[in-house]
């Protein structure tokens, strides 16, 4: 019998740092050189709860026209999953740093 452990998507997400390498290298590679299948996936609901919204925001994302948020892959009518790399470049890419902007 296969056992599946459980690891809590907060553990799984380190908060992305301007200097950090693991950032720095998902920026300037492309998608789809990512080992998707093995890189670790979030569900919209364990997605939800790391950026601290409902996830009917996600869904409200995904369903705008264009699609807004991170990256998603939908596996099935109701299960879209979302890849933790394209997760961290998307903050990446979202971050502000206010000593830059000017």
């Amino acid at each position: 019998m296969h056992v599946r452990h459980h690891v809590s998507a907060a553990s799984r997400l380190p908060a992305p740092t301007p200097d950090s390498p693991a950032v720095l290298a998902h920026e300037t590679e492309a998608a789809s050189e990512f080992d998707l299948l093995h890189s670790g996936w979030y569900s919209t609901e364990e997605l939800a709860v790391l950026l601290k919204v409902d996830p009917s925001t996600l869904r409200r994302w995904r369903s705008a026209t264009p699609p807004q948020g991170p990256p998603f892959v939908q596996i099935a009518p109701r299960l879209y999953l979302y890849s933790i790399p394209d997760t961290q470049v998307w903050l990446a890419q979202k971050r502000t740093d206010p000593s830059k902007a000017a």
